[in-house]
């Protein structure tokens, strides 16, 4: 049995795509492809409470995430999920609550307003609702929403590629400990918040590090998938106090991203930072 009874547990990694991606033959996927162990899942938080157990986000990875959240310790049960956006990385893996695999009832889904909206009028997403696999609940920015007597969380609105929807992040609190969640935003410096101040109001903090740096991608203008690179905040945190530092965590690397990879110079950049790549199955205690 886990020694902890409340807690986050980082359950993926990886960009939308995955790692290894598809169609990717370079030698970013390469030791995957040989290798599935050298592989990583898409970004996702799972929240426990004794057996109650909670997504932040449904990936493709959805069947595997939820075994493991849910055989984690002591046996749980899929309390709820919670969406951070409508980019296909954070809700397309819903469709395993349907009659298809799961056939789930009425399992809770917190979404913001325009994320509620676009699961409402768009199918496959819309027949969840109508065959009751899902009971989909408000989300407000800013407003806290209580899971259990012991954990709360509240989603905050951050500035990225809204097409379908609004995008949040989460703040998970607990009895002891709080845990940001912000797998996507476009830069640090197009929000209205400083993240060093969110930052410093939780006990670990898993930010956006989709890319390491803008040369990543030949070929492609990274104006169109805006994201603070990895380069740029460790630049721009450089100046917070070692503590500070030790809480930032980065998640959502894209396959390309030679941070995924512990030997790699990149990595060895982060960690001498005093910061840290994500480790999929790390457990913060709430």
């Amino acid at each position: 049995m886990s020694a902890l009874s409340t807690y986050t547990i980082l359950l993926g990694l990886a960009q939308d795509g995955g790692h290894p991606q598809a169609g990717c033959e370079r030698e970013c996927c390469a030791a995957a492809w040989a290798d599935p162990s050298k592989g990583h899942r898409v970004a996702a938080l799972g929240i426990a409470d004794g057996a109650k157990r909670w997504l932040v986000d449904a990936t493709p990875d959805f069947a595997a995430q939820l075994h493991t959240l849910l055989h984690e310790g002591t046996k749980g049960e899929l309390a709820g999920i919670l969406l951070t956006h409508a980019h296909i990385g954070h809700y397309t893996g819903l469709v395993d609550l349907g009659r298809e695999v799961m056939g789930a009832h009425e399992v809770p889904v917190y979404a913001m307003p325009r994320m509620r909206s676009f699961l409402a009028a768009n199918g496959p997403w819309e027949m969840l609702e109508k065959l009751h696999n899902i009971a989909v609940r408000p989300l407000e920015d800013g407003v806290a929403v209580r899971l259990s007597d012991a954990v709360t969380v509240t989603p905050f609105a951050v500035p990225h590629r809204d097409e379908y929807s609004e995008t949040v992040g989460f703040v998970v609190a607990g009895p002891k400990s709080k845990v940001l969640y912000l797998p996507d935003i476009d830069k640090w410096e197009r929000w209205s918040t400083r993240i060093e101040d969110r930052i410093a109001q939780v006990d670990a903090a898993y930010v956006d590090g989709t890319f390491f740096s803008a040369t990543e991608i030949p070929g492609r203008s990274m104006a169109e998938v805006p994201h603070p690179f990895v380069e740029e905040s460790l630049a721009r945190f450089a100046a917070l106090p070692a503590g500070e530092r030790s809480k930032i965590h980065f998640v959502h690397l894209n396959h390309t991203n030679p941070a995924l990879d512990p030997s790699s110079d990149a990595f060895r950049r982060v960690r001498e930072a005093g910061m840290n790549v994500g480790v999929e199955g790390e457990k913060v205690g709430l």
